[in-house]
């Protein structure tokens, strides 16, 4: 059980390094930037009302690809025909986590097309609010370890 324990902390950490080295992007945006502050500093109790928001504009924006509970689709690590990725799951068993705030809010705005994925941009139909709603809502179904290696990664991406 040690060992087990160890060797996940240690997995833990090889994850979190690689996502920082392949992660870090840059986004600019005085609103957003207020949003981004009161998101990452947050503590884990996320408000109720913002849960809620997330979840509805979740479900209305979001399930057709990742999944009601967000469980992303089933085989999203194997490349469609065209070469991009299934959308992932954002319930924690997935990426998302590896990314820092701003990367999800930059992909949300943005979209992956540009990177050769299939995800279109929503900064036309979402505001920076909204967005920061539907993060919220994911990422309170984040298990309490996997949303604290989250934070670390965070603030290690606002540090640079």
């Amino acid at each position: 059980m040690i060992l087990q324990t160890a060797l996940f902390r240690y997995l833990i950490l090889v994850l979190v390094a690689l996502s920082l080295i392949s992660c870090s992007q840059d986004s600019s945006g005085s609103s957003e930037q207020t949003i981004i502050e009161k998101a990452t500093n947050q503590e884990r109790n996320f408000d109720a009302e913002h849960i809620k928001r997330g979840r509805q504009l979740y479900l209305k924006n979001c399930t057709v690809c990742h999944g009601i509970y967000a469980e992303g689709a089933t085989d999203w690590q194997q490349r469609n025909a065209d070469g991009t990725f299934p959308a992932p799951p954002l319930n924690g068993t997935g990426h998302a986590w590896h990314h820092p705030h701003k990367a999800l809010v930059d992909t949300i705005k943005h979209g992956t097309i540009r990177l050769g994925g299939n995800m279109p941009p929503w900064k036309d139909r979402l505001s920076d609010q909204e967005i920061n709603d539907i993060i919220i809502w994911f990422q309170s179904k984040w298990p309490d370890e996997l949303y604290q290696a989250w934070q670390r990664i965070d603030k290690k991406a606002q540090q640079r």
